[in-house]
């Protein structure tokens, strides 16, 4: 199983079911030093999905006191696979540690 933070969509239950086949159980966690922007989304099953055109993406920011607050759920290899399908390429997948000290997968700005 790998970690996966996430702070939009993905936390949706029908977001999950369509994409894993199973709601996902996850835990509250923050990403430090990054703050949330707004995204058009314009991948039409993307925005079929989640009900939305305009999602919201974490920049990195200068200010460590910034936090985007999120959900770390576990996934299988297949499901992160499964999850890069997903993301737009407005998203890039990368290796975050958390206000927790959890080292995770977050999709953030290219």
């Amino acid at each position: 199983m790998v970690a996966l933070f996430s702070y939009g969509t993905l936390q949706q239950r029908e977001v999950q079911l369509a994409n894993y086949g199973r709601e996902l159980i996850g835990q509250a966690d923050a990403l430090v030093g990054y703050r949330l922007e707004p995204v058009v989304i314009d991948d039409p099953q993307v925005v079929e999905l989640s009900g939305k055109s305009v999602h919201t993406i974490a920049r990195r920011s200068a200010n460590q006191d910034d936090r985007v607050v999120g959900t770390v759920f576990e996934l299988t290899d297949d499901e992160l696979e499964t999850t890069d399908a997903y993301e737009t390429s407005a998203y890039t997948r990368i290796e975050v540690v958390l206000k927790s000290g959890r080292c995770a997968w977050a999709y953030v700005a290219a």
